[in-house]
């Protein structure tokens, strides 16, 4: 019997998210909020944490009872604090940068995802779950749809630099219909 979870949000709710976290500008990121989740799927959450210390001290507080709990630090700037747990079946990532989270790899893809569901509409859909029900990753899924060549992370960094025109044109080429 496979067990459902409830919705994304309702494994932040019970995390006291975004109030436990608020000091750190936290965004809910990838697939699930996307709708593109997975059974294996995760919930990222992207902050904003100058001070990595800050942030590992209050997930320590915060969220050290809950199943799968772990913090990763590396030596040296710029690096991410990572957080991982579970919470209401979902496994919970944060991702703690130095960088405020508009400028974050991570959300800048989720933002560029966003925006192509939303021009692509339900055939973009359909395609990319096609890709990811074959065992895609996110970013590799839109890539492989787009017919984007190279690493598909860089690819998708480039789409987020373009403007709506430019991702119509881009679905165009791709044939997913606009």
């Amino acid at each position: 019997m496979i067990r459902q979870r409830p919705p994304y949000q309702e494994a932040l709710r019970r995390i006291g998210c975004p109030g436990r976290l608020e000091g750190f500008d936290p965004h809910p990121a990838g697939t699930p909020p996307l709708g593109l989740d997975r059974a294996e799927s995760d919930i990222d959450l992207l902050c904003h944490a100058p001070d990595p210390e800050a942030l590992a001290a209050v997930a320590w507080a915060d969220f050290r009872h809950l199943p799968g709990f772990s913090v990763h630090r590396w030596c040296g700037d710029g690096r991410p604090v990572v957080v991982r747990f579970v919470s209401a079946g979902w496994p919970v990532e944060i991702f703690g940068s130095p960088l405020p989270v508009a400028e974050q790899p991570g959300w800048r893809h989720f933002e560029a995802e966003r925006r192509l569901l939303a021009l692509g509409g339900p055939g973009l859909r359909r395609q990319v779950i096609g890709a990811r029900n074959r065992g895609l990753k996110t970013e590799p899924a839109f890539a492989a749809v787009l017919g984007l060549e190279g690493d598909p992370y860089a690819a998708m960094l480039a789409v987020a630099d373009l403007d709506d025109d430019g991702l119509r044109r881009l679905l165009r080429r791709a044939k997913v219909s606009v």
